[in-house]
């Protein structure tokens, strides 16, 4: 199979809130006012990450997980998807080396070398000089097989100081330093809460935040060199990953919600059903009154419910028809965010907000993450969308719990890894409904595709022969 140039870069750090996606957007925005197009991709499951990229960048970025999808899934994801010509450009996740385990397995580091591409490491230059020149000599040393290419530092406290690291990462490690991003005040950049940073669909400040970027650029990234590095990169044969058959959507409408409150899906997810044949219908759960009559499944991705939680409550017309609807079988599928949707009730900063109420159990957000990290999930019990017995392997991220109280909720699946939705349990099946902690991707659980549209392909079909 033929290589393509495809010149790439990633962006690392020595660990998480290091500034990665800062930079990463300085890059994008930096490479398009030359008039370079830009392919964005996240290492890791992050979704609010990703979203900021593909803000940047103004093409869907794609997510690179070597857990959920393998190194040769990843690789696929990367090669099927990034420019021959411009730039390409991988965002980390965590430190350098953070990985699953102690050895670094799925880190940053490892789908970096998978990817044959050059690292940029973030450097936090808060209250040190010399130190942190042993932190990148550290980091070249670990594994010499990691092509580290270069240094940002952020953030430097002036002239002096930026000489200073200059000269001590530059002598003892012999890698250049190409950028170090000044101290900036808070209320000018990208402001944070739980789960991360706010979403690019809630977040009122974008014009200035592209204006406050863009100076960042301006004289404090090395753009030309770190351009020439990203196109030294060797060739890349393109590589397929794990294939599987989708089932036949022809003729199916699937709805699925998407607005502020519901914004985490990845791309390849409803990418998968339209090119099964799927009709998409997209839903906004804030203003829509009722869900379309035609529609043969639901998916509910996850997102911010609780921040929206007056608003949805209020919108009692759609609350209505998601019960209606379940009620009568239509299939559908929730995760993390779609679950508090469809609980009885959220409870949010001292506030109790009803929901769709198809659940009978209520949920509260809590002030600490209730699960966090990848997850692995054995199907045991019948339900509309997998076969028993089969492994999914996902990732949670949720500050919100089901309350205790009343029978337990049913679940499909034992958790090996993760916490889930409920006692070492996830995947609560109610009728053709079901709901989970656990995200899912089609490139890594291809079965997740075939499963929804199998689901729906029966509603479709009973209602026919209702007819």
């Amino acid at each position: 199979m033929a290589s393509k140039p495809l010149p790439r870069v990633v962006v690392a750090g020595l660990s998480g809130e290091a500034g990665k996606t800062l930079i990463t957007l300085a890059l994008i925005l930096g490479a398009r006012a030359r008039g370079l197009a830009v392919r964005a991709f996240k290492k890791g499951p992050d979704y609010i990450d990703a979203a900021w990229l593909s803000w940047a960048s103004g093409q869907p970025a794609r997510n690179l997980d070597t857990f959920l999808m393998g190194f040769e899934g990843a690789a696929a994801g990367f090669t099927q998807n990034a420019l021959a010509e411009g730039l390409n450009i991988i965002e980390g996740n965590r430190g350098l080396y953070d990985g699953a385990d102690a050895r670094g397995t799925h880190s940053t580091a490892e789908l970096a070398k998978r990817l044959c591409a050059p690292v940029l490491l973030v450097v936090n230059a808060a209250k040190r000089t010399r130190t942190a020149a042993a932190c990148v000599l550290g980091c070249q040393k670990l594994d010499p097989a990691v092509q580290l290419a270069g240094v940002i530092l952020n953030p430097v406290g002036g002239a002096r100081h930026e000489r200073t690291l200059r000269e001590a990462i530059e002598t003892e490690c012999s890698v250049p330093v190409l950028g170090a991003i000044p101290r900036a005040e808070a209320a000018e950049l990208v402001p944070g809460r739980h789960l991360g940073l706010i979403t690019p669909e809630e977040y009122q400040g974008l014009p200035a935040l592209r204006r406050t970027v863009a100076e960042l650029v301006a004289g404090r990234l090395e753009l030309d060199r770190i351009l020439a590095i990203a196109r030294q990169a060797p060739p890349l044969a393109a590589s397929e990953g794990p294939s599987a058959t989708v089932a036949d959507g022809r003729g199916l409408r699937i709805g699925y919600l998407r607005d502020s409150a519901f914004t985490f899906y990845y791309p390849e997810n409803l990418e998968v059903l339209e090119q099964a044949g799927v009709e998409l219908v997209p839903i906004n759960s804030l203003y829509a009154s009722a869900l379309p009559e035609d529609v043969h499944a639901l998916y509910i991705g996850g997102g911010f419910p609780e921040t929206h939680a007056a608003a949805l409550s209020a919108n009692t017309g759609l609350l209505k028809s998601l019960r209606e609807h379940a009620g009568r079988g239509l299939p559908v599928y929730a995760e993390c965010g779609g679950l508090m949707l469809l609980a009885s009730a959220i409870h949010w900063q001292g506030g109790r907000y009803p929901m769709a109420g198809i659940l009978p159990w209520e949920v509260e957000v809590c002030g600490a993450p209730q699960g966090h990290g990848y997850a692995t999930l054995k199907v045991e019990q019948p339900n509309p969308f997998f076969a028993t017995g089969l492994v999914l392997k996902g990732h949670e991220f949720h500050y919100s719990r089901i309350l205790p109280g009343g029978e337990p909720p049913p679940c499909a699946c034992a958790v090996t890894r993760g916490t889930g939705a409920w006692q070492g349990r996830d995947g609560i099946v109610w009728g053709n409904v079901w709901a989970g902690y656990t995200h899912l991707h089609a490139r890594g659980t291809p079965e997740w595709a075939a499963g929804l549209i199998g689901a729906a392909r029966r509603f479709a079909q009973r209602g026919r022969r209702a007819d």
